[in-house]
């Protein structure tokens, strides 16, 4: 993958929705027209996600999504599942019609494979050198409910780009109503018969096979590598979903010898609904009297300096907020990526990480929503 689309900076631009199209009873696929002056700016690699933002009932909302089609000039589509009791996702599913207008962050993310897939200038191609070191390339998928939508645009790329890859779909819903791109899973299919396998696996309503019935758990999960899928055989592992879903698939993965650097990951949160994420900083004010630590920061080339009470335990992301509200953040709870930066001096805590991959933690780079200074000094730099 290229280090400009996964490692750009994150910018918002006004985009233009051309088309809001059902799904199942509570999803909306939602498309955005690119203007040609902006192609650049949001050309993506499959499995990427942009962050929408809005303002509703008075309050700014940001909200990841996936984005679900292989690389298209000229326009990014998402799908959007409504939460129960989500601002964001009902009012997408209620209201949102073709000709609104909402900001839209560029593509963001590294849930990408590393077999090389290039952007949206040529979707239809994996580097050549890939295919001569691996011409039968296998992946397999594991998605529950919304998690499906970057494995549509994986699976589609990935499949269309070399005649002798393989991909293996397991997809989990409680119903065969509730399974988002029905029908472009099943046109996919036909399309490539003998390379796609999707195992359709639905906790709420009885199949023929019972190991595709009922919830995904360790016991079914471990029946379905031992039956189903090629464990050894397969090249990369993607994963998509609740918290923990992702996280049993990534033990059970690891206890049978899969390298970690062959598995790929994202979340729909962490598990942890209990600490909301601030989208404007929470107030803090320095004490006068009392201990402060200093965090300094460079962002689109420029430098700022703010001083934080030691016993609020500020992360870096909140400090930079209250001086800086165009600092980059999507999900501001550890998972997404966006407001990565790197340390270049100080010391740190890193309560959570999801979206760093190892070597650019060991590089330095931190989630700033998720880190914390515990020296007297900490510098970040955005720009890094």
């Amino acid at each position: 993958m290229t280090e400009t689309l996964t490692k750009r900076r994150a910018s918002f631009n006004s985009l233009t929705v051309s088309e809001v199209r059902k799904l199942t009873a509570d999803s909306v696929e939602v498309t955005f027209a690119i203007p040609e002056e902006l192609q650049d700016d949001y050309d993506y690699l499959p499995g990427q996600y942009v962050a929408l933002r809005a303002t509703l009932d008075g309050q700014e909302v940001r909200r990841s999504y996936s984005i679900c089609t292989e690389p298209v000039p000229g326009e990014i589509r998402v799908a959007i599942k409504k939460d129960l009791g989500g601002i964001f996702s009902t009012w997408a599913n209620e209201e949102l019609a073709a000709g609104d207008t909402l900001e839209v962050m560029n593509p963001q993310g590294a849930f990408t494979s590393k077999m090389q897939i290039t952007s949206m200038n040529d979707a239809e191609q994996l580097a050549e050198a890939e295919v001569a070191k691996n011409p039968n390339t296998h992946l397999v998928a594991f998605a529950a409910g919304s998690g499906i939508t970057p494995i549509m645009a994986i699976a589609k790329a990935v499949l269309g780009a070399s005649a002798s890859s393989s991909f293996d779909l397991v997809y989990a819903n409680r119903s065969a109503m509730d399974v988002m791109f029905a029908e472009e899973l099943g046109d996919l299919k036909d399309k490539y018969p003998s390379r796609l396998a999707i195992h359709h696996v639905l906790s709420r309503e009885q199949r023929i096979a019972p190991l595709m019935s009922g919830r995904i758990d360790e016991e079914k999960l471990n029946e379905l590598l031992d039956q189903i899928i090629p464990v050894a055989s397969t090249d990369e592992w993607f994963l998509c979903g609740p918290f923990e879903l992702v996280q049993m698939c990534r033990d059970t993965l690891a206890a049978r010898g899969v390298p970690a650097e062959k598995i790929r990951f994202e979340l729909f949160t962490t598990g942890k609904p209990d600490r909301p994420a601030g989208h404007q900083g929470r107030a803090v004010v320095a004490d006068p009297e009392g201990e402060n630590v200093t965090i300094e920061f460079n962002l689109d080339g420029q430098s700022s300096r703010i001083e934080s009470p030691a016993s609020a335990r500020e992360t870096v992301l909140n400090a930079a907020l209250r001086v800086r509200p165009d600092t980059p953040f999507a999900c501001a709870g550890g998972v997404c990526g966006t407001c990565r930066a790197k340390v270049i001096s100080g010391d740190f805590e890193m309560e959570e990480n999801y979206a760093l991959e190892k070597d650019e933690v060991d590089h330095g780079y931190v989630l700033t929503c998720q880190t914390r200074p515990t020296s007297d000094t900490l510098v970040v730099d955005f720009d890094a």
